[in-house]
């Protein structure tokens, strides 16, 4: 993905409609747990922030999506997101198969804990 994006929204729309509901399913999973967040493209991806520094990262891929890094997390948590981990500090989550958006919830909220 070569393009450079200046909003979240121009980035999401450039998906196919498919992952384009994924990854407004995505934004809204972790909106919906900081409502005060704010958003911004940084490294081509989705960040989001909080108190003006990044809190994560989210983008979408052919076969996935991907959240990034990998927060502090307790040991149910870890052990539920370790199908999703993809190198040392991604989480992908194939766009075959349902999302978890309830441990994307769980997750952002691990996020927000670890500030």
């Amino acid at each position: 993905m070569a393009e450079k994006f200046s909003s979240v929204d121009e980035y999401i729309a450039s998906f196919p409609p498919d992952v384009r509901e994924v990854l407004e399913e995505v934004r809204r999973t972790i909106r919906a747990v900081v409502p005060s967040a704010g958003e911004k493209i940084s490294y081509q991806i989705p960040t989001i922030t909080l108190d003006g520094t990044s809190l994560m990262h989210f983008s979408g891929w052919k076969a996935h999506i991907a959240v990034y890094p990998i927060p502090p997390v307790d040991d149910a948590l870890a052990a539920e997101l370790k199908p999703y981990h993809s190198g040392k500090s991604t989480l992908k989550f194939p766009l075959n198969k349902p999302i978890p958006y309830d441990l994307i919830t769980r997750l952002t909220q691990a996020f927000v804990a670890a500030r």
